[in-house]
């Protein structure tokens, strides 16, 4: 006998990238953190909470940080939502939108995520594959009407995204909701900020996780028009943010000089490693993100990616067609980078060549 709905008794659960113990002593490239860290003015904001204020419940919709973002970004505060992650708003986006005879949508392989919320609400699922090179498929995407439509730009986890331009056809087309997870946007050379502007049913998703360095704090955004925003207000957790991620969060962002200097140093660290990938024969994905696709040769990417982690070196393996042939691999500081590829040297000789 379960206690659970049929849903939840057959549902196949959202597994995380590996997470070591703490103090443990390995090279950790497989689930797109910042290598550095975080800003000074998030780190004296932390340092300086005053612990007198974990008395009393946190502002419910994180107004200070609200407020942070809305002044980055050039919005009113009424068009952000804070969350506990991107995750915890792809969540109320699902639970608000999606449900029998409402599909979420999106195109494959992507952030599998979005499949296990679905499948909690019930609500059918569409896998769209991607066209080749992981080209945006919008013809498909528009027939497939779903209720609930998310696009990862950039994508993960091939690293690839649209052009604002295709987004914003594709959105036009949708009497759903679009969502555009902007995980790794802050890697890229151009967002799609401007659309919810112009459209009506685009939301934007944004995270502090990677370009920010707090994916240990959680927290997250969207920006969206204000009646979606209220929407998701109705369907979020009473309490989602706590006051020391909204202070933290606040000052970290307000912080966009550090943040831009953090990114310059990602986006060559990221150009170092592809050219030294396809010196030893991989093929790389070319990646607007802070990780990068690399199909090794020979395609033997469970044998590598075990001989790596038996060398205390973590890279993401998916075994889950068409991805089994390729392991990503997250940015790190040029110094991981380094025993990363003299690692690599020896497990690649031995690799089947590709013809």
């Amino acid at each position: 006998m379960s206690f659970f709905r049929d849903a939840i008794d057959t549902l196949q659960p959202y597994v995380p990238g590996e997470q070591p113990s703490p103090g443990a002593r390995i090279i950790k490239l497989n689930t797109n953190e910042n290598p550095y860290s975080p800003s000074p003015a998030a780190l004296a904001a932390l340092k300086e909470f005053e612990g007198d204020a974990l008395r009393r419940y946190p502002d419910p919709l994180g107004q200070e940080f609200r407020e942070a973002v809305a002044e980055v970004l050039s919005v009113d505060p009424n068009w952000i939502l804070p969350g506990n992650g991107s995750d915890d708003l792809l969540t109320m986006l699902v639970r608000a939108v999606a449900g029998p005879k409402r599909p979420v949508v999106y195109p494959r392989p992507t952030y599998v995520l979005y499949r296990t919320l679905a499948a909690i609400q019930d609500a059918p699922v569409l896998e769209v594959p991607f066209d080749d090179g992981f080209l945006l498929p919008t013809k498909a995407l528009v027939e497939a009407q779903g209720a609930l439509t998310f696009v990862a730009n950039p994508n993960s986890p091939s690293g690839t995204t649209a052009p604002q331009e295709q987004l914003a056809a594709l959105a036009e087309s949708l009497e759903g909701l679009l969502v555009i997870d902007e995980a790794y946007v802050a890697f890229a050379d151009n967002d799609a900020l401007e659309l919810v502007r112009r459209l009506a049913n685009v939301v934007i998703l944004r995270t502090l996780s990677k370009s920010h360095a707090l994916a240990g704090l959680r927290l997250g955004f969207a920006v969206a028009h204000p009646s979606i925003i209220e929407g998701l207000i109705k369907v979020k957790d009473s309490y989602n943010l706590d006051a020391v991620a909204t202070r933290v969060g606040a000052a970290a962002i307000r912080d966009v000089e550090y943040t831009k200097s953090v990114i310059k140093r990602i986006t060559a660290s990221r150009k170092l490693l592809t050219e030294a990938l396809e010196e030893l024969g991989c093929r790389v994905l070319p990646s607007q993100a802070n990780f990068v696709l690399v199909r090794p040769p020979g395609g033997d990417a469970r044998r590598i990616y075990r001989q790596l982690s038996a060398s205390r070196i973590f890279v993401r393996y998916f075994d889950d067609q068409p991805l089994d042939e390729m392991l990503r691999i997250t940015i790190g500081s040029d110094k991981e980078q380094a025993a990363l590829i003299e690692a690599l040297r020896p497990i690649l000789k031995s690799c089947p060549q590709d013809l």
